[in-house]
């Protein structure tokens, strides 16, 4: 699509094939152009230089691998899509260098949980690279190493990692308003500034439910939600997309971490001052084979003591433990509430002592 002409109703499109344009009218038109994924300027033009967003990409990635038969790989950026390629490089038998501008990996979760990321790291033969500064060395339009805070470590392969941003360009050039997060704004209907067109998807910021405040959450969930919403509205509907609260989750090796709500520091950032608990409790019976431990911390609005958020680093158990802080939050009950709860307890599932009761009894206890 090259561009939206809002007074007369139509997008302008070309064929690829054969260059030419047609013009197609519409009444009601929806928007859902996604995100893109952001490469580092100081190594973006390179060949070598790779996103890992979407199957394409994958697609590359693996070519560019089996052509060049690749070994030493680095990914800048140690957030959820870095993680995630670090592993699976690793699983294929290549040596990863994870580079991160912050001091711990996984930015975005809480400080004991990037702790304990860090240690898988170490454990899993990832190296990471923390506050770094980075310096390509560039020979034929390829990375042959980075200049990582004055060290040079040799790479075959780069993978950006360092965030995505939504694709507003046919927005902007139709003069549809950006919200303060720079995504497309729209109202409850998802309706844009203009009266007859929508959107949904990564493009859009959305309302958080705990601040009230616009955010940009490219996540797939929202996105499959809003997008019905949009449809809907679009048709003639009078459907309303409701806030949310973030739930966000990740695979590290045989392990999970989930993080639902604000963090303490998105806490901070929107001025919310809060109380927090930590706890470690074992997943499920101790006397059964495999049982490991599960961190938990909870967060909580210091004033109102209700419950905020939530980050949790375990077993396949921590899904769980998310989805009842998520509806904690959506019923604006106290944090103490965990403690009041009636959770099962059968060996082979679940302890007899579980994580969320004794993180509702930390918090019980936090003097005021």
């Amino acid at each position: 699509m090259e561009e939206i002409n809002t007074r007369e109703k139509f997008v302008k499109v070309q064929n690829l094939k054969d260059g030419t344009f047609t013009n197609y009218y519409y009444d009601k038109l929806i928007l859902t152009t996604g995100s893109s994924a952001k490469k580092d300027i100081s190594v973006r033009d390179a060949v070598n230089s790779f996103t890992l967003k979407n199957i394409s990409d994958l697609i590359g990635v693996k070519e560019y691998i089996g052509s060049f038969n690749v070994k030493n790989v680095s990914i800048i950026g140690a957030g959820f899509i870095g993680l995630e390629a670090a592993e699976a490089l690793v699983n294929i038998g290549c040596s990863v260098s994870l580079i991160d501008k912050s001091a711990l990996p996984l930015p975005s979760a809480e400080p004991e949980i990037q702790i304990l990321i860090k240690d898988m790291l170490v454990k899993d033969n990832i190296t990471f690279y923390p506050s770094a500064e980075i310096k390509p060395i560039i020979n034929q339009n390829k990375i042959s190493a980075l200049n990582i805070n004055g060290r040079i470590v040799e790479t075959e392969l780069v993978i950006n990692a360092i965030g995505i941003s939504p694709n507003v360009y046919l927005a902007v050039k139709a003069n549809l308003k950006l919200g303060i997060t720079g995504a497309l704004k729209v109202d409850t209907r998802l309706r844009t500034s203009d009266f007859n067109i929508y959107a949904a998807g990564d493009l859009i910021e959305v309302t958080d439910f705990i601040t009230g405040r616009p955010v940009f959450l490219p996540f797939a969930s929202y996105a499959y939600e809003y997008g019905h919403i949009a449809g809907e509205n679009a048709a003639g509907g009078n459907a309303s997309a409701s806030p949310v609260i973030s739930n966000v989750g990740l695979r590290l090796f045989d392990k999970y971490y989930v993080s639902v709500g604000l963090t303490s520091h998105e806490a901070e950032r929107n001025n919310i001052l809060t109380d927090s608990v930590t706890d470690i409790q074992a997943d499920f019976a101790s006397v059964m084979p495999g049982s490991g431990k599960v961190f938990g911390k909870i967060v909580s609005e210091k004033m109102s003591s209700r419950l905020i958020g939530a980050s949790f680093f375990g077993g396949r158990e921590v899904e769980g433990f998310a989805n009842v802080i998520s509806v904690l939050i959506k019923l604006r009950q106290p944090a103490r509430m965990l403690a009041e709860i009636n959770y099962v307890y059968t060996p082979p599932l679940s302890p007899l002592k579980n994580l969320l009761s004794s993180l509702g009894k930390k918090i019980k206890s936090v003097k005021r």
